[in-house]
């Protein structure tokens, strides 16, 4: 099962190295690796996330998935995407901006003799916007989870509080608009206030749109599947069943939903990987094909194994993270961040809600049928 899941990915890496290795020597073969092991460990939380939205889609949207969409991810998010901020932040077209990424300035650079700016010095002026975007998508679906009323609950003390004020329509939109004021208003210069604050509009109108379009057809499809199966199953939407995978429409916009999120989990670390070399190949190889690669690796994995299912936290866990995360890119728009505490506070979460699931296993298996009974949930 491990080698079956893990072993394209394998093989991927060591191309990615090989062909690194030919275009730039020994130094692109350890910027690819880098930047592989930057974005694997930036995306712990992505791959739990994506597990849960995967699960629930039919066997041909979850191959689309693991297939088209990588091919959006490495060439879509990580080679294509820096190009097109340069085109639209820059007014330099994709084949401009790419030649500009292969001849940068001479050492280390921002500007040309000329006073042009470096491909390096243009993405990071644009971090503001991407940060605003990004971070509005993903407080959305953070908010989004923790004002929702759930029979499990991790951190009980402080999700039950939450998930009441929840019963608040619209809240979690309140919250990140209030953030967004927030951020535009105390962290953005002048110059980027009134970007930022679009940005973030775009952001959570995406999320409001996609996620939306998601749940609609989701909810269509499943009440259509109930009908023809002829059983009561109203308001019992959640697990894996064969019954309640979204097919068709439905399986269309979770895989949209799938990479528009998985975008936005991708914004810290194609920004972060600027630290490290502005060289879009090389981008492409280390993030795009080893990190992306892994990442869906570690998603199907989780799915197969029903690793979900039975570390009931993992999923708690991770939309805690991607708060943090969402936070971190709105922090970022004024203060920079270092990409190694986005990435340990990723981990911490996800590692805490593993622990958490654990040792709940270990409780339940301890307890007798009636304490089990006996005993709340969450």
């Amino acid at each position: 099962m491990v080698l079956r899941i893990f072993g394209l990915s394998g093989l991927v890496t060591v191309l990615s190295l090989v062909v690194a290795f030919l275009y730039g020597g020994p130094t692109a073969l350890f910027l690819c690796a880098i930047l592989g092991i930057l974005e694997v460990s930036l995306s712990f939380d992505n791959a739990v996330i994506n597990a849960t939205v995967l699960r629930r889609m039919s066997e041909f949207w979850q191959r689309i998935f693991l297939t088209v969409g990588i091919l959006i991810a490495v060439f879509g998010m990580r080679l294509l995407f820096p190009l097109a901020i340069i085109w639209v932040t820059a007014g330099l077209n994709p084949v401009q901006a790419f030649d500009l990424a292969l001849n940068p300035p001479e050492g280390d650079a921002a500007y040309f003799p000329d006073g042009s700016p470096s491909y390096e010095t243009l993405i990071t002026d644009a971090h503001p916007q991407i940060a605003a975007f990004g971070g509005m998508f993903l407080a959305l679906l953070f908010l989004n989870f923790i004002f929702a009323e759930r029979e499990i609950t991790w951190l009980s003390w402080l999700e039950k509080p939450l998930a009441k004020a929840g019963r608040l329509d619209m809240l979690s939109v309140v919250v990140a608009g209030i953030a967004l004021v927030l951020a535009a208003e105390f962290l953005a210069d002048d110059d980027n206030r009134a970007t930022v604050l679009l940005a973030g509009l775009l952001g959570m109108i995406t999320y409001i749109a996609v996620d939306g379009l998601g749940s609609m057809f989701h909810t269509e499809e499943f009440e259509e599947n109930l009908d023809e199966a002829g059983k009561e199953l109203e308001g019992k939407r959640t697990g894996p069943s064969d019954l309640a995978k979204a097919t068709g429409k439905a399986g269309f916009f979770l895989f949209l939903y799938l990479e528009v999120l998985d975008a936005s989990f991708s914004f810290d670390g194609v920004i972060g990987a600027f630290a490290i070399t502005a060289d879009p190949i090389i981008i492409a190889l280390g993030l795009g094909l080893i990190g992306a690669m892994f990442v869906r690796s570690i998603t199907v994995y989780l799915v197969r194994q029903g690793t979900l299912s039975e570390y009931v936290y993992l999923e708690h866990g991770a939309h805690w993270a991607i708060g943090a995360l969402a936070t971190i890119l709105l922090v970022s728009i004024g203060v920079h961040i270092n990409e190694i505490i986005t990435g340990l506070v990723g981990v911490a979460f996800i590692g805490a809600a593993l622990w958490s699931s654990i040792r709940r296993n270990r409780k339940a298996a301890a307890e007798t049928p009636d304490e089990r009974e006996a005993s709340p949930v969450g």
